[in-house]
């Protein structure tokens, strides 16, 4: 056994599967919330001009749960971290709209629209490097 074989045998193969799961709980959260709030965000959505809410609503949970549940079984992670970027990018550029508000708003809005790139970033590796030994997708 090379000392690489020894790392992935050891800790090393651990790290990727905590990734996933750090990438996955905000998506998971996220989808389950808007099952639970309902009303509350089909307003939200509403108050930013959002055409055919109840179709994109349960569409945005859907995605968000299933892209999630996806990263954390490592179970077709690629598809499920590509549907994720795909969902973010409008996403972001709807919700987080930074260019349109000012102070306090605006610095909270710019933060949440660099969080999604970098959340992008580490949906990417995940996309290039697949999920990992400890998932369903390397067995």
């Amino acid at each position: 056994m090379n000392e690489t074989e020894a790392k992935q045998a050891g800790y090393e193969r651990f790290i990727p599967l905590v990734g996933r799961v750090l990438l996955a709980l905000i998506f998971l959260t996220s989808g389950v919330i808007k099952l639970g709030y309902w009303d509350q965000t089909a307003g939200y959505m509403a108050s930013k001009g959002f055409p055919l809410i109840p179709f994109f609503l349960a569409a945005a949970a859907f995605i968000e749960i299933t892209g999630a549940l996806s990263l954390i079984l490592g179970y077709r992670a690629r598809l499920g971290a590509v549907l994720l970027i795909v969902f973010l990018i409008p996403t972001t550029l709807i919700f987080h709209d930074f260019w349109t508000q000012q102070g306090m708003a605006q610095q909270i809005s710019l933060l949440t629209f660099l969080k999604n790139f970098a959340v992008m970033g580490g949906l990417l590796l995940v996309t290039v490097y697949g999920s990992g030994p400890l998932s369903l997708d390397s067995h």
